[in-house]
């Protein structure tokens, strides 16, 4: 027989396997339980980002994430807070990370490569139009679905057009470094939307030849590489593609293509889509301050629910009363009775039954999980009498 299988419920999310984990987080696979929709749980520990001062960057990749409502970007579908957690319910996406499409499988066909590249551009060309800038676009923070069409996620490192300084530009140094622009690295100010476009001429690249562009186990050989746009075309690159690489790839941010100029670039256009979508989206930031903010009402809890035990049809067989031997053995066995039956209902729904019957005859009901005890208060001729009831789960 198995073994009772325990369920961790958060509001209205039962909690599964743990599908990725990080520094700060821990990511769950889980179910709507309204629904029966499946979504991906990011868990956070509010202790470690008030120690680690992180509290300001989640709370900005939260804000960040329910500004864009777009069929390439991972969605948020809400947030939730305990007195100890932070739940960020995501939409799950099953493909895993185009990171792994590469290593796995190497370097790409171009009409592939282009296909993920014209929906990266049309992702990050609407986070820019809604005033976000990424800042560390890489393949590990591209997911694909299961119908294979790209979904940008990881907005930890995103900046605001609200953190632009009074010359309009970003200043914080942040990113990956082998896809990092050459203006973040000179620390002088740099455009946040300029910056991720060379990030997508790194992917593009690494779709495309297998390898990075740039790299160096030296840093700062690394960097100089980059600020002098170092790099030379795999011998199968063709000449559209690469002349969309070199003015994408261009060290002077003036110069760079745009990507209104990219929409119109030969190599680039083959075969394009715009995407259609609904454009509304939530503006609101009052749950995720209520999350961060200690006040009960706003709180969820994490339950422990246990499952009934689950019998195949081979066990549900041998405990029949034709084939149990245990009356020649017992001697207690003739003051008992066993009474076995099978219903449609849900467990839950069974034991509420006998709960509704018994208590009116005047038992003392003690519950444990998926099963019951039934005392009577007051002792007949025989002594009390006993009823044991457990429900168990049947399966195929």
């Amino acid at each position: 027989m198995s073994t009772t299988k325990v369920k961790r419920r958060v509001g209205k999310y039962e909690l599964g396997r743990t599908i990725g984990e990080g520094t700060f987080a821990k990511v769950r696979f889980a179910r709507n339980t309204e629904t029966g929709d499946p979504v991906a749980i990011k868990i956070l520990d509010k202790e470690k980002l008030l120690k680690h001062k992180m509290v300001e960057q989640i709370k900005r990749e939260i804000a960040t994430m329910k500004l864009i409502k777009h069929p390439n970007v991972v969605r948020i579908h809400e947030v939730m807070g305990s007195k100890t957690k932070i739940y960020i319910v995501l939409e799950y996406v099953t493909g895993g990370e185009l990171f792994d499409t590469i290593v796995n499988h190497g370097r790409m066909r171009e009409d592939e490569a282009r296909r993920y590249f014209q929906q990266l551009i049309n992702a990050v060309d609407y986070c820019h139009s809604r005033g976000v800038y990424h800042r560390d676009l890489k393949p590990e923070n591209l997911l694909l679905d299961s119908c294979g069409n790209l979904k940008v996620s990881d907005f930890g490192l995103s900046a605001l057009s609200q953190q632009l300084k009074d010359d309009g530009l970003l200043h914080t140094t942040c990113g990956t470094p082998n896809y990092v622009a050459p203006e973040v690295l000179e620390d002088q100010g740099y455009d946040g939307a300029m910056a991720d476009l060379w990030s997508c001429g790194v992917i593009l690249f690494v779709l495309l030849a297998g390898y990075l562009p740039f790299e160096d186990s030296n840093l700062m050989a690394l960097y100089k590489k980059i600020s002098n746009a170092e790099f030379t075309f795999p011998p199968w690159t063709s000449f559209p593609a690469k002349r969309l690489l070199t003015r994408i790839l261009d060290p002077n941010p003036i110069t760079r293509i745009t990507v209104q100029e990219m929409l119109e670039d030969e190599w680039f256009k083959k075969g394009y889509k715009r995407a259609e979508f609904d454009e509304k989206y939530d503006t609101t930031l009052d749950d995720v301050d209520a999350v961060f903010n200690d006040s009960e009402e706003h709180h969820v809890t994490e339950k422990k629910e246990e499952e009934p035990v689950a019998l195949n049809a081979f066990e549900l067989i041998s405990m029949s009363a034709g084939l149990n031997l245990g009356n020649l053995f017992d001697s207690e066995q003739e003051f008992k009775r066993e009474t076995r039956f099978t219903s449609k209902s849900s467990p839950k729904e069974i034991l509420r039954k006998i709960e509704e019957a018994a208590k009116p005859l005047g038992f003392d009901i003690q519950k444990k999980n998926y099963k019951l005890r039934l005392e009577k208060v007051k002792a007949g001729r025989k002594g009390n009498l006993n009823v044991a009831t457990e429900v168990m789960r049947r399966i195929c």
